[in-house]
């Protein structure tokens, strides 16, 4: 059993501060080898801060680090790797325009002897690379750009980079949030064959789900601060709810979703699309949405649901079909003529498509308020100031102050913060793509009660998101995608059985 083998990792009364406020508190962790072990909390609990303590990327202020019983101090990722802790991060971070084999050995090539002047091995590079993706069960031609791969096989050469500096402690960081659930599957069938090899495995996530299908134990924070350790066999999801919120969370009512009224039959249409596609992307979809409405898009990763997105938002050009809001027809050449529109999207991925990091809270959450009303007038210091703290009370974002770059905030904050900045416009529709990715639960919870409550004022939202149980709590309606086409709709009130069985359907 793990709990009778001595501490792979060992962390005892770490404390970071960051201008004098405090991020982590006397915070503990013990990770054994052989064993997969949970952190959780909400987003600002200090999850991203631990990780970036341990990983070198912070110098921990006050507290005990061993390895394996060795004090450590890692001042660098590189010197975390060189120790053996490696960590695969929710976005991958690798390099899409090198090979697979490049990116599981860039900085650590194999080379040639001196005799033949230590040029790069790239038979080794490539037999290496295939060796680590055997051990994952993958098998793929790694001498192909790594962006010529999905985002399931990406996350894999991640695990194989990181595998390949011999690591004996494996950080995974929302490493499901991009994986539909067939590819969460094989992820976690790979996990346990690490486990299996006595590998220590520190698993972060929002998944309430996934931390009891693979979790050992389970450590939570909240509020920079250690809340405590269970097995996860005696810990259920409601007392983790609670471990982590600090407060009982009543979800089993589904919130306002269970009690908002019914769309009026006679709710006016404000977008129509028909036969929209674009060669490549989408095959031709109709699709129509009225004032006050929550229509679900569901369907699993590469079905076309953030391809039908940006042709509703004019990130992209249709090739054929039509658009018409409030009866007329439009065609978008850019993003702005749909602002102009009253339209607002929110992407799936905030940290390219979204947030500006080096930019503050105050002007990240501006930004599109500012755009919409162009040169002829500028929203003052004061106004930005007075909009931003609305929205961070309304969402419950924190920070310590609106002028905090945004790029320092959790993933969640900064999700919260792309929310505030479309709804700063008062738009009429709103596209949301994953807009939970990466959210806790309670923060869930309220961001959900939030878009129903501006459903229930007039406005029509399209709601995205992989968490189908989320779709079929919100949704009016549910177009569903498969294979980049509509194959179906579904009203109010069907079970996610009904949507996985309509994706599941033969033509």
């Amino acid at each position: 059993m793990a709990d009778a083998l001595p501490a792979a990792l060992e962390l005892r009364g770490i404390h970071k501060r960051f201008a004098g406020v405090a991020a982590l508190q006397d915070v503990q962790l013990v990770l054994r080898p052989g064993e997969i072990h949970a952190l959780m909390g909400q987003n600002g609990a200090g999850k991203s801060t631990l990780i970036k303590v341990l990983t070198g990327v912070h110098a921990v202020d006050a507290g005990d680090m061993r390895l394996n019983g060795q004090p450590i101090r890692p001042g660098s990722p590189l010197e975390a790797q060189r120790l053996g802790i490696s960590t695969v991060y929710q976005e991958v971070n690798l390099c899409p325009n090198l090979s697979v084999a490049e990116n599981i050995f860039g900085g650590r090539y194999p080379r040639r002897s001196w005799l033949e002047g230590r040029r790069i091995d790239w038979a080794a590079v490539n037999r290496g690379a295939r060796e680590l993706l055997a051990r994952l069960d993958v098998d793929i031609d790694v001498s192909q750009l790594l962006s010529s791969y999905p985002v399931a096989v990406q996350q894999m050469v991640a695990i194989a980079r990181a595998l390949g500096v011999s690591a004996r402690v494996l950080i995974l960081d929302e490493p499901t949030s991009s994986l539909d659930e067939d590819e969460v599957q094989k992820l976690f069938s790979v996990l346990r064959r690490l486990r299996g090899e006595g590998l220590a495995i520190l698993f972060v996530t929002h998944f309430l789900n996934q931390v009891y299908a693979i979790s050992d134990r389970i450590t939570v924070l909240r509020n920079g601060r250690f809340v405590g350790e269970w097995p996860a066999a005696g810990l259920g999801p409601q007392a983790l709810i609670t471990a982590m919120v600090g407060r009982e969370v009543d979800l089993s009512a589904g919130g306002a979703a269970a009690h908002r009224p019914p769309l009026a039959a006679d709710a006016p249409v404000l977008l129509q699309a028909e036969q929209i596609a674009q060669a490549g992307q989408l095959k031709p979809v109709d699709l129509r949405l009225r004032r006050g409405e929550v229509l679900g898009l569901a369907g699993l990763l590469g079905s076309g649901r953030t391809e039908l997105a940006r042709l509703l938002f004019g990130l992209a050009r249709p090739d054929q079909g039509s658009l018409r809001i409030d009866g007329e027809e439009v065609r978008f050449a850019s993003p702005a003529e749909a602002v102009r529109r009253g339209l607002a999207m929110c992407p799936e991925e905030r940290k390219s498509d979204g947030i500006v990091a080096e930019l503050s809270l105050r002007e990240n959450i501006a930004l599109a308020l500012q755009a919409s009303l162009g040169l002829k007038r500028n929203l003052s210091r004061a106004e930005q100031t007075a909009l931003a703290e609305r929205f961070v009370k309304a969402l419950g974002i924190k920070t310590t102050s609106v002028e905090t770059p945004i790029g320092l905030l959790s993933g969640g904050n900064q999700q919260k913060a792309m929310l505030a900045r479309w709804l700063a416009t008062n738009p009429r529709l709103l596209l949301l793509d994953e807009p939970t990715r990466g959210i806790d639960v309670a923060a869930k919870q309220e961001i959900m009660d939030e878009i129903l409550r501006l459903a229930d004022g007039g406005l029509a939202v399209l709601f995205i998101s992989s968490e189908m149980n989320e779709v079929v709590r919100v949704s009016h309606r549910i177009a569903v995608l498969r294979d980049r086409r509509k194959v179906g709709e579904l009203p109010a009130g069907s079970s996610e059985d009904a949507v996985y069985e309509l994706i599941a359907a033969q033509t």
